[in-house]
Parts: C-alpha cells; structure tokens; sequence
C-alpha cells in the first residue's frame, strides 16, 4: 500500500480510477479499496485529491496563472476546484495564491484562567483559537499564517457574534458546560481531517491514547501520524487534541503546553454536564 501511495503521488496530475489502481496492485477493486483504507486511514480517491491539493497549494504560489496550477494539479475544471477546494484552502484558489489577499480575518482576544486566548474568524468560521501569554504574540501567529489577508481587530458588525463565541469559551473553560459548539473554518489534509473529525467525537472528561485514535480511524500503524496530526492542531479546545495522551498514561506534548493541558483535562472531569 506505500507503494502505491508513491505511485498515487507521482500520477495524482492525472485520472486514477480505482479499477487502474486495483491493476497497479494486483488486487481486485473491492479488495484493494478495503486493504488501502485500513493500511493508510482513506480511500485511495481521498489520498489522491489529498495529493491534488498539496501540487495545487505548491503551484499557486510558483505558477505564473491560477488556471495552470490548477491544471497541472490535476484538476479537471476550474469550476470543480472552486466548488470543492476553497473549502479546504479556506478560501478560493486566487486568495491562497496570494497569501490570503482579499480574505478578512477578524480577531478577539480575551483573558481566561489559561492566558489569553485569541480566536480569529472568516465568513466560515473560527479558524484559529490559541492560548498564549501575550496577545500581541498571538496576533503576529495569526497573521504570519496569510500574511497577505486583511487581518484585523473585531469590529461592531461582529461584536455580538464574538461575544457570544468568547461566552460560550468562557462558561467551558469555567466548568459550567462540558460542550464547546462553535462554528469552525477547518483546513487541512484529509488525514488531517479524519483525526480533527475523530478528536470531535471525544466526550468531554474522556481521554483516548495515539493507538487508540489510530485504530479508531482505519489506521492502526499511523500512531506518529496521528501525533503530528494533533500537533498541526490550531484549533484549541473545539478540536480537543488535549484528550489525546500516550498509552502509558503520559500526557504527551501540547503546543500550548503541558500545563494547559493538564488544566483542561481536570476542568472537564468536573464540569457540569450540558442538560
């Protein structure tokens, strides 16, 4: 199965039916679709357009034309890349290309018992909430992400609405609730997805292992890969990588730091349960 995720990677400009792929594999169809998915965590169609994604990401910031990087990515058209990528891009195929020019990303930061937390937002969503010890530091992180983007202070239009999100932050990071439903703008690969959307499905005062994760995701030999995914977390708390600790029963790391993690693990244990 790595070698055919080699082979994905080195013809991902091109259309790979899984009926070509069961030929390179010497397996049948259903067959090689059950044992790629169990050994890599995705089908091979997520793995290729996993790869499409990455080419495109690379050629948008070298091709001198949006559509020649989205062609020799592999995509069939325009118009399907901007139905399907932008939403992985967090914004169209153009703004990435540069570095989020034209894109509004709007922030509030606030004090909370675990430093300051600062969220930042586009029209779809939270895409960034993260702990830190100074505001401005955070505010340079936001930025440095899409350097290009209009990054900017929360303003009245949205008062209301960050108020209400930095709310619900504060009643969870205070033990009233045991559930953080906030809207989120999530980016990444589809590995990465396939852990962030697991990581969603841990109830708040449970905890699970790197294994564990892994075999809950088809992917029992991805332990490390499980790992890095938590690590590329920007997303605190609304993703919790915080519940993910090492078999042993160690914490683990926490790019928020281990004491963070160590404060979100107790607060959940005695928040009060959402009726």
């Amino acid at each position: 199965m790595q070698d055919l995720c080699r082979y994905i990677e080195a013809h991902s400009d091109k259309i790979l039916t899984l009926e070509h792929l069961a030929k390179q594999a010497h397996l049948s169809p259903a067959h090689l679709q059950r044992r790629f998915k169990a050994a890599i965590g995705i089908s091979p169609r997520e793995y290729a357009e996993s790869c499409r994604l990455k080419k495109l990401k690379t050629g948008l910031r070298q091709q001198a034309s949006v559509t020649n990087a989205i062609y020799d990515a592999g995509f069939a058209s325009s118009s399907r890349v901007y139905e399907r990528v932008d939403s992985r891009l967090g914004m169209t195929p153009k703004q990435y290309r540069a570095q989020g020019k034209g894109v509004v990303i709007s922030y509030a930061a606030s004090k909370t018992p675990l430093g300051y937390v600062l969220m930042g937002a586009t029209g779809r969503g939270l895409c960034f909430i993260q702990f830190g010890d100074d505001k401005e530091a955070l505010v340079a992180q936001l930025e440095a992400e899409y350097p290009q983007a209009t990054v900017q202070p929360m303003g009245k239009t949205h008062k209301e609405q960050f108020a209400a999100w930095m709310q619900a932050l504060s009643d969870y990071l205070r033990g009233a609730t045991d559930v953080l439903d906030l809207p989120l703008d999530i980016r990444g690969t589809a590995f990465q997805l396939k852990v962030w959307k697991y990581l969603q499905t841990i109830p708040a005062s449970s905890i699970a292992s790197y294994t564990e994760v892994a075999r809950a995701i088809g992917n029992p030999k991805a332990v490390r890969a499980v790992a890095s995914a938590c690590a590329g977390n920007c997303i605190a708390i609304a993703i919790p990588c915080h519940r993910v600790i090492r078999g042993n029963g160690d914490l683990a790391g926490y790019r928020w730091g281990l004491k963070r993690k160590r404060a979100l693990l107790d607060l959940e244990r005695k928040a009060k349960p959402r009726a």
